[in-house]
């Protein structure tokens, strides 16, 4: 059984692997593979796999069979979330906001979680838990950099992976923050390259986010 502080460990060792992780929602499997080839090749080895689709189990699973890369389920919701993407492969977890029952079975599945946080207090009470890495959602909506900046300015214990809202235009502001590890973000695979197969100029989305300051 893994423990917050663990959890926090391990999250944060995969948040310095690069400056962005891909946000993915993905709905078939059969671009899973080659999508996450070329993300991976971009320098973007982390992936986060929404569960929003009906193909986003499967998707995780092909995305847990590419080399170098390190696949994990966002959207967890629910307890079976957890042991259904635990079961797909999945090597870490997201959660858009936190609750005492998606961070018992996170914690009983030994998936590394990403806790979702918005405000000072919803921080404060994961910190209390242990969970010094967490996700700051939805960050634009919820006053974008300047709102971090503030959170982080009286808890500073905490880094943060903020994501909703995040583009190549503002990541920097996020990026160049003391409390931020890495952001989350969707523009590397936008859903006509997607279409397309355009797996070449995904790898270009991937490789310009991966040389993004920090």
């Amino acid at each position: 059984m893994i423990t917050a502080f663990q959890a926090s460990a391990d999250t944060e060792k995969l948040c310095r692997l690069a400056p962005i992780i891909p946000v993915l929602v993905v709905d078939d499997a059969s671009i899973a593979r080659p999508l996450a080839e070329a993300l991976v090749a971009g320098g973007l080895p982390v992936l986060e796999v929404t569960l929003r689709t009906d193909a986003a189990l499967d998707v995780i699973r092909e995305m847990a069979k590419v080399d170098g890369g390190v696949v994990g389920a966002g959207t967890l919701l629910t307890p079976e979330d957890v042991t259904n993407a635990v079961d797909a492969g999945a090597r870490f977890g997201v959660s858009p906001g936190a609750t005492d029952r998606i961070l018992d079975a996170c914690e009983a599945a030994d998936l590394p979680l990403l806790p979702g946080a918005a405000t000072a207090s919803e921080a404060m009470a994961l910190l209390e838990r242990g969970y010094t890495v967490q996700k700051f959602f939805p960050a634009e909506a919820n006053g974008g950099a300047a709102a971090l900046k503030a959170i982080g300015a009286p808890i500073p214990q905490v880094r943060f992976c903020p994501t909703g809202g995040v583009s190549l235009k503002n990541a920097a502001d996020y990026l160049s923050l003391p409390n931020t590890l890495c952001a989350g973000g969707s523009w590397v695979a936008p859903k006509d390259l997607i279409a397309n197969r355009d797996w070449a100029g995904i790898e270009a989305l991937a490789r310009e986010a991966s040389r993004l300051p920090r």
